[in-house]
C-alpha cells in the first residue's frame, strides 16, 4: 500500500495534487535564528494567510523541510494546514551542522539511537517539544519524509553516520528520503552512498541541483534513478540567464518523471517521490 504521510494523517497520492517538493514553512526560535533571525518564520497567522492564497491559486501540497531540533515546530504546522487545506509533509532526519551547537545530540548519538529517534518520528508521532528538553511527549503529527544534508566540503564520517541511520529508517518504514546539497555539490556522491547502503533510489530526492549548470553533470546524477529537486528559478539575477528553466528544456525530454519542483512556474511538471511505499 502506497500513500503520502501528512501531519494530519495519511493521504492516497491521487489525493497529493500540485505539489511544492521543498518548503520552509515553520522555523522556530531556535539555534539557527539565533544567528540568523531573518530565518524566524513563526507566526501561524501570516504562514496561513500566504497558504490560503497558494490553495487558492490550486496548490495543494507542500512538503516542509525543516527536520529534527532545529526549527521544527509540528503542532504549528498540524494549525496551518487545518486552517487552509494545504496538506503539509513533516521531516524528521538532520539538517546542516551549522544549525545546531557543537554540543548537539547529532555528535554524541550512535547510529542505531539516532535510527530508533528518526522511526520513533515517523511511527509514533513527533516530540511536541522536538527534542529541547529532557521529555518527550509525542504527539499525533507524524513524520512524512526523512532528511539529510552535506555541505560544500565531501562527505564526512559524522555525515555517513547519518546517512546509516537515515537509510535504516527509509528502509524499516518505507518512508522517502529528501536531501540538502549545496548547489548541488556532492549530488551523486550522496546517490552513490545511498544506493551502497541499499536504498530505494526511486523515493530519494537531492534538493537545490538546478544551481548546478554541468547539464553532463544532472545527466549522470539523473541516470542513477534518483529524484532531483529545482529549486532555484528565482535566484538567478536580473539579465542572467536562467539555468533552471534552461535545465528543464535540456533534461525533462529524458527524465520527465524524475524532476520535482520547490518554487517552480505552474506548468512545471512534477513527479511525486513523497509517497510511502508500505504502513
Amino acid at each position: 500500500m502506497s500513500f503520502i504521510r501528512t501531519v494530519l494523517g495519511d493521504i492516497p497520492s491521487a489525493q497529493a495534487g500540485i505539489t511544492y517538493a521543498h518548503e520552509h514553512l515553520i522555523i522556530e526560535e531556535s539555534f539557527p535564528t539565533l544567528a540568523n533571525p531573518d530565518f524566524r518564520l513563526n507566526d501561524v497567522d501570516k504562514v496561513s494567510a500566504e497558504l490560503t492564497q497558494v490553495y487558492a491559486a490550486g496548490g495543494r501540497t507542500m512538503v516542509d523541510t525543516m527536520p529534527a531540533n532545529c526549527g521544527r515546530n509540528v503542532q504549528k504546522l498540524a494549525e496551518v494546514s487545518r486552517r487552509t487545506g494545504i496538506q503539509i509533509v513533516a521531516p524528521t532526519g538532520i539538517h546542516l551542522e551549522q544549525y545546531y551547537p557543537l554540543s548537539h545530540w547529532r555528535y554524541q548519538y550512535s547510529e542505531d539511537q539516532l535510527t530508533r529517534l528518526f522511526i520513533a518520528d515517523v511511527v509514533d508521532g513527533i516530540d511536541r517539544f522536538d527534542y529541547n528538553g529532557p521529555f518527550v511527549e509525542r504527539t499525533s503529527h507524524k513524520a512524512g519524509m526523512i532528511k539529510l544534508a552535506t555541505g560544500d566540503d565531501p562527505i564526512s564520517p559524522h555525515q555517513e553516520r547519518i546517512f546509516r541511520a537515515v537509510v535504516n529508517t527509509h528502509r524499516e518504514t518505507g518512508v522517502p528520503i529528501l536531501t540538502h546539497s549545496n548547489a548541488g555539490r556532492h549530488a551523486l556522491a550522496q546517490a552513490e552512498l545511498f544506493d551502497k547502503l541499499g536504498g530505494d533510489l526511486s523515493h530519494v530526492v537531492i534538493s537545490h541541483v538546478d544551481r548546478n549548470k554541468d547539464v553532463s553533470y544532472h545527466r549522470e546524477l539523473l541516470k542513477t534513478g534518483v529524484r532531483v529537486e529545482f529549486d532555484s528559478a528565482f535566484r538567478w539575477k536580473k539579465g542572467e540567464e536562467n539555468w533552471t528553466y534552461r535545465l528543464l528544456e535540456m533534461l525533462l525530454p529524458d527524465f520527465p518523471g524524475q524532476i520535482t519542483a520547490g518554487w517552480m512556474p505552474p506548468a512545471a511538471p512534477t513527479g511525486n517521490p513523497m509517497v510511502v511505499r508500505r504502513a
